[in-house]
């Protein structure tokens, strides 16, 4: 998806939420640009084989396994990503720390139903 698609889909994600506010125009951009970047090296780990292991050749010239260093900034991001999700208010915690409200149940008061059912 593209930087633009992904700043049109967490705003739209902060509106539904009720976290939007003006001053989260930069964090939503850097996300943006973190998820994008993040599908482009996915296209391109899943285009070299979706290798999660390859090997590496040292100074010394020994051939050992590591980790895909794609899949390790793939997983970086992701990192970063739900850094800026918690921070937009877009995951349980996030939301929480931005309007405990918005997360408690409402609680229903019996007896302030019933006055406010008869008018006082």
């Amino acid at each position: 998806m593209t930087k633009t698609a992904w700043k049109n889909r967490i705003t739209k994600a902060c509106r539904d939420a009720g976290t939007f506010q003006p001053c989260f125009a930069d964090p939503i951009d850097t996300l943006a640009w973190i998820l994008a970047q993040r599908d482009s090296l996915i296209r391109q780990f899943e285009d070299s084989g979706a290798e999660a292991v390859v090997e590496h050749v040292n100074v010394k010239k020994q051939t050992n396994l590591e980790q895909n260093p794609i899949l390790r900034m793939i997983n970086d991001y992701n990192r970063d990503a739900l850094t800026y999700w918690v921070t937009l208010g877009l995951t349980p915690k996030g939301l929480r720390a931005i309007n405990e409200d918005a997360m408690k149940a409402t609680k229903v008061d019996s007896l302030a139903e019933a006055l406010k059912e008869i008018g006082i």
